[in-house]
């Protein structure tokens, strides 16, 4: 029986299990989105949420701990200054998985790993807002 398997060993080395997941959350934390297998996405997901927690109160003892697991400096000053903060008043579920179908050659279901709360998403809402005031402005000169 296969009760109690805590993780997904993902078919791989301890080794590179851990390489695997470590440079899959730094892309995360750097891009904010990630294409990749569904299985790889639960287990990037269970710790890059541990670790955005963390950085989610800045100190030397949480930076220490996230930096054991990230190891680009520049990433990892944008987790706690940029990334954390960000997420300072949600509980958890930071990051969401969205299914975009099957990969080609192996039928892997594959999945859009992304933050919940991204800057693109941001740029884009004041885009949008930017049309619609120049849209407002336009009408009333015609108006006139």
């Amino acid at each position: 029986m296969k009760h109690k398997i805590g993780f997904n060993k993902l078919n791989m080395m301890p080794a590179h299990r851990k390489a695997v997941i470590r440079n899959m959350m730094t892309s995360l934390f750097d891009k904010e989105r990630v294409i990749t297998t569904h299985a790889k996405a639960l287990e990037v997901r269970r710790f890059a949420e541990k670790e955005i927690t963390r950085a989610k109160e800045d100190s030397v003892h949480n930076r220490r701990m996230v930096a054991r697991k990230i190891w680009d400096e520049g990433i990892l000053a944008k987790l706690f200054t940029d990334i954390a903060p960000r997420f300072k008043e949600r509980a958890g579920g930071y990051t969401r998985i969205i299914r975009i179908g099957e990969r080609n050659h192996d039928a892997a279901d594959m999945v859009v790993l992304e933050l919940v709360e991204r800057k693109e998403d941001e740029k884009k809402a004041e885009r949008e807002a930017r049309k619609a005031e120049k849209k407002a402005k336009e009408k009333a000169v015609s108006k006139a």
